[in-house]
């Protein structure tokens, strides 16, 4: 064992986030940890790493093991390079390069540093560390990062940062890794190097992720719910079973306690009634006795609060009705999209390209693209991150916005094209796109909705409540306090969550706005660039399956391999295959 982990309790003000949290990790032992947004996995993440000591409770490592983890914040890195930064995370690396480096001009004679000299010696050959930096330069390069190493760290994107973050743990060589969403801002062929390396390396690992490809991968699966963590042995597929079994026997336990206290509350008028009419003093007192105990255990019922009870949709239909009953009962309460669905609609043609090709400067990032997306019809856009999928996606919102065409690429049609949130451009080609062949047409009276990986920096400082009144205002639909509330609510969003700005919600919560705003008009074809980055597991199901329902168009971007199955469609290859 490498790690024993024991929350007493971790509490922020008055509100307890999580009591009884134990569990342990074995030597080499891969583990997931999943829990629906909010629940606490970042907090855990920080306890675990020693970032945050207010909790009660005991977080003991094997003696003499070395811990590392994926940075959550990068401050006073000053100018230091990517390569500095990815071998400083490295163990030992800095402390044996500078012995190596500093000893041979200082230590004379001096036995002990000769003696410290020749260890170090055999200690950075032992760990490969003659070849470290060419190895983490070929590493960059298979995460699409080749010349950064030499950049400053600092001038970075968000999503570099978190590709770098992996490549030092993949070079710490460890006896244990503590990973927050690795493969976020990976590509299908990054996140299929990463999960290979999962599979060779020696080292125990505890990954924070809802990235059901890598869940697949890993020995266990520890659930952060209802305020503690139940262990599942097996992968992401073992999982599903045995979390349908416990739910089902959890429900039981619970439909018991509601059965009691309704006897409870039966029996305590039952004794009310008998002491009032009782008229011997020793009576009064039994019954006011047997009336009191029966409060004091209704009142200790009353108090556990409720579990949370979620099963996926594919281990429902396999319930016998009595327990299928159960779940639709207690089930918890999911994200709810409404999309349309319906079934009249004609399939015409909403975007079509023909021989595409785009870029910027002097050279095509691409060329040869062919879609044909009709209505109730889904395109899958595929290939490496930098490969123009992005940039394909902005030169067909462009074409919706832009007032008449430019170039080779054009609109099927004037008029309004309606669309959610167009990047707005002086020209058809926005932020230097450059068209060098072939075609791309819109529908011109399309509806179009797009989820984006950033909020919008209009609303990122806003108050929820606001940025949603906002957000619909500038797109000249109309809003109500009640419909603002209703989106909070369809959308898990507590009455508390309305004053707090954008830039202060969690991952998840951005996500879920960012659907909000998606929506927002009613769209015919939706633009999804991984949409199911940062969303819990019942939240993907759940859109998933309105997705699978939508008879609208869909293109998309997406890396997970779960994902893909379930909304399938037509595969357009961006860029070279790999």
């Amino acid at each position: 064992m490498i790690a024993d982990v024991t929350i007493t309790e971790k509490s922020f003000g008055p509100k307890i986030l999580m009591t009884g949290i134990k569990f342990s990790v074995d030597d080499g032992e891969k583990v997931g940890i999943i829990g629906r947004n909010g629940v606490g996995k970042s907090t855990l993440f920080g306890i675990l790493t020693g970032q945050d000591t207010d909790y009660t409770g005991d977080i003991v490592f094997k003696r003499g093991s070395t811990i590392v983890s994926t940075a959550q914040e990068h401050h006073d890195i000053g100018d230091t390079t990517v390569l500095e930064y990815i071998l400083q995370g490295v163990p030992e690396y800095a402390e044996l390069k500078h012995i190596l480096h500093t000893y041979p001009e200082t230590m004379g004679d001096d036995m002990k540093k000769i003696h410290a000299y020749t260890e170090a010696l055999d200690r950075f050959g032992q760990k490969n560390f003659y070849q470290i930096e060419e190895l983490v330069i070929e590493e960059l390069k298979n995460f699409q990062l080749e010349g950064v190493g030499e950049r400053q760290f600092a001038t970075l994107s968000g999503g570099q940062k978190r590709l770098i973050e992996v490549v030092k743990i993949m070079h710490s060589d460890a006896d244990m890794a503590l990973v927050d969403e690795p493969t976020n801002h990976m590509d299908y062929v990054a996140k299929g190097q990463f999960i290979d390396w999962m599979h060779s390396a020696r080292e125990a690992m505890l990954v924070i992720t809802h990235d059901r490809d890598v869940l697949r991968e890993v020995d266990r699966i520890i659930e952060l719910r209802d305020g503690s963590a139940l262990s599942f042995k097996g992968n992401y597929d073992a999982y599903l079973k045995q979390n349908a079994i416990s739910t089902g026997s959890a429900m039981n336990e619970f439909e018991m306690i509601e059965k009691r206290m309704v006897n409870l509350k039966a029996k305590i008028i039952d004794y009310q009634r008998l002491k009032e009419k009782a008229r011997n003093p020793a009576t009064i007192q039994k019954f006011k006795r047997l009336e009191m105990t029966s409060r004091a255990e209704l009142a200790e019922l009353d108090a556990k609060e409720r579990p949370t009870f979620w099963i996926d949709k594919d281990s429902v239909e396999d319930l016998n009705y009595k327990v299928a009953a159960q779940y639709q009962r207690f089930k918890a309460r999911n994200i709810r999209l409404k999309l349309q669905s319906d079934e009249s609609r004609s399939k015409h043609i909403l975007v079509e390209a023909k021989d595409l090709a785009l870029g910027y400067g002097d050279a095509p990032l691409f060329e040869g693209v062919n879609i044909d997306l009709r209505e109730s019809e889904a395109v899958e856009l595929r290939g490496r991150n930098g490969a123009g999928k992005t940039t394909l996606i902005k030169r067909l919102l462009a074409s919706a916005a832009a007032p008449s065409s430019h170039g080779t690429a054009s609109r099927r049609a004037s008029g309004d094209a309606r669309v959610a949130d167009v990047p707005k451009d002086d020209g058809a080609t926005p932020s230097g796109i450059v068209s060098f062949a072939g075609s791309i047409t819109l529908d011109s009276h399309t509806r179009i909705g797009v989820y984006e990986q950033e909020v919008d920096t209009r609303y990122f400082e806003l108050a929820l409540g606001v940025a949603i009144e906002r957000m619909y205002l500038d797109r000249g639909l109309t809003i109500s306090d009640t419909k603002i509330r209703q989106l909070l609510s369809d959308y898990l969003f507590n009455d508390g969550d309305l004053q707090v700005p954008l830039s202060r919600l969690s991952g998840g919560q951005k996500a879920r706005f960012q659907l909000i705003a998606m929506l927002a008009n009613d769209p015919q074809l939706l633009i999804l660039d991984e949409p199911t980055n940062h969303l819990d597991l019942p939240s993907i199901e759940e859109l998933e399956t309105a997705l699978v329902g939508y008879t609208g168009a869909i293109l998309y971007v997406s890396h997970d391999n779960y994902f893909r199955d379930k909304i399938g469609g037509d595969v357009v290859q961006i860029g070279v295959v790999n």
